[in-house]
């Protein structure tokens, strides 16, 4: 069974234990950290990316560790589709997947020993959704989710991680991962997805009521109330996103941010910047196919505040859980949109399973 897991600092122990016993059980697993006891963690974040991979479809069940395993509960089930039960003994644990048939096990980390911890986690592996009354109940959940949790609620609040799950964005961006997938459409679809997501990254938008002369009378109608918007894309990879981008939103002004990797520090260096001379009075975006381990990421958001810029969000293809990570922790207050949250990094920086280097595959360079 293809798993996800992931902890705050409180349940590192517990989580690592967990991890041991499913790979001796057989499981595959995918670890969304964090990495370290000793460092605090905010577990929103893992509690998301976890969430995300199992409704998904690219784990099939996800486990959760803090303290006491209410606040993974409460974040995972924010998300579209996750049902995290939180179970700290044996009979909750055979229960909420008997009746509730949840996807997502969350523990805490402060409340159970690593022996009781496998114990649960065995339990609830091992029992089988039992259906009959219990699903009726399942799908009452699930149209109100359907009828009331769209993604646009989110949309409004800052420092939001907002996956964009629409079925032409997810049909596009697995094409776009197909290494068979030649230059010529590799760039299409790029430009393709980034016009479907800068769609519903503009969906707060505010509007104001105004009138035009139709051929045949006066109509009411909205327009955007006074917004000024800036794409900044990342050099190179970024410029594509922009030209999608730029056939939804014509009048928008364009930047350019160049960085590259010192190859000592590793540490991305700013050897470009060109913004709208405006750029403080514009909601900025700014582009990069790939957040892989974020460094880039926040050094873009970085150069933008430096020179104005305070309404930012990120919008990205593809992201990794340690990028995500990076770029919450450096600016919490900008939104970022991604189309998939992916499972890990390699040794290399490269997203797994990701889709390959964006900037090779965009302008035929591999």
């Amino acid at each position: 069974m293809k798993i996800a897991l992931g902890s705050d600092h409180a349940g590192y122990t517990i989580k690592e234990a967990t991890k041991d016993y499913l790979k001796k059980e057989g499981h595959e697993v995918s670890d969304f950290g964090t990495n370290s006891s000793d460092r605090p963690t905010d577990y929103p974040e893992v509690a998301f990316a976890v969430a995300h991979s199992v409704v998904s479809g690219r784990s099939e069940r996800g486990i959760l560790v803090c303290g006491t395993g209410i606040g993974m509960s409460i974040a995972a089930n924010k998300v579209h589709g996750a049902r995290a039960a939180v179970c700290n003994d044996l009979y909750v644990a055979r229960m909420s997947r008997a009746h509730n048939d949840a996807n997502i096990l969350t523990m805490g980390g402060r409340i159970l020993t690593e022996d009781q911890a496998r114990e649960i986690v065995s339990v609830w592996l091992e029992t089988a959704f039992e259906g009959g009354r219990h699903e009726r109940r399942i799908e009452a959940i699930e149209r109100y989710e359907r009828l009331h949790m769209s993604s646009q609620d989110s949309l409004t609040e800052e420092g939001r991680v907002i996956v964009i799950d629409h079925p032409l964005v997810q049909h596009k961006l697995t094409t776009l991962r197909d290494k068979t997938t030649s230059v010529k459409e590799f760039r299409e679809l790029v430009q393709e997805i980034a016009g479907l997501m800068v769609y519903e990254a503009t969906r707060s938008l505010q509007v104001e009521d105004t009138e035009v002369e139709t051929p045949l009378g006066t109509a009411r109608g909205k327009t955007i109330a006074g917004k000024k918007l800036a794409v900044v894309p990342v050099l190179r990879a970024g410029l594509v996103m922009s030209d999608g981008i730029l056939r939804l939103i014509p009048n928008a002004k364009v930047g350019h941010i160049g960085l590259y990797r010192d190859p000592e520090t590793l540490e991305p260096v700013e050897y470009y910047c060109k913004l709208p001379k405006d750029i403080e009075e514009r909601d900025v975006m700014i582009v990069d196919p790939m957040l892989a381990t974020g460094g880039s990421a926040a050094a873009a958001i970085s150069a933008v505040k430096d020179r104005g810029g305070k309404r930012i969000s990120l919008i990205c293809l593809i992201s990794a859980p340690e990028g995500l990570n990076v770029v919450r922790n450096s600016h919490p207050d900008v939104n970022i949109f991604t189309a998939a949250i992916d499972d890990h990094l390699d040794g290399h920086g490269y997203i797994i399973p990701g889709l390959g280097d964006a900037g090779d595959r965009l302008f035929g360079t591999r």
